[in-house]
């Protein structure tokens, strides 16, 4: 509220991409390609952004399988951010491949796409 709006941001959804089934951290949709949810329990439309949350028992399969169907499905941006390290990849896709636009680290303060509108203040991102 009160900001540039136009997306529809979800946490932990289901999407259903061809036989690939994902659960992204966080996904988003403009709300101009999904203005309401759809009847289904799940999502069968790709997302414009996702982010995934880095874990040592995730990261492959988060940095590899997922990013690779993201590609495949033409997600316009990916953020990958990691706890452990106090980092955000922001990445966005490029003729069918992933560009890091920037990495961000510890407590800064950021503008990020497809969020460059608002400042993200990573400190409260990270765990004390």
């Amino acid at each position: 509220r009160g900001g540039p709006g136009g997306w529809r941001i979800l946490s932990e959804p289901e999407i259903h991409l061809g036989s690939d089934v994902l659960v992204p951290d966080w996904a988003g949709w403009r709300r101009a390609r999904l203005p309401h949810r759809p009847a289904t329990a799940y999502y069968p439309i790709a997302p414009d952004w996702v982010c995934e949350i880095l874990s040592p028992s995730t990261a492959v399969l988060d940095r590899l399988r997922k990013m690779a169907i993201y590609a495949r499905e033409q997600v316009s941006h990916a953020w990958l951010l990691d706890p452990v390290a106090c980092s955000l990849e922001v990445l966005r896709l490029e003729n069918g491949r992933w560009t890091i636009l920037a990495t961000h680290a510890g407590p800064e303060v950021v503008r990020a796409e497809p969020f460059d509108e608002i400042e993200l203040d990573l400190a409260a991102l990270w765990a004390d």
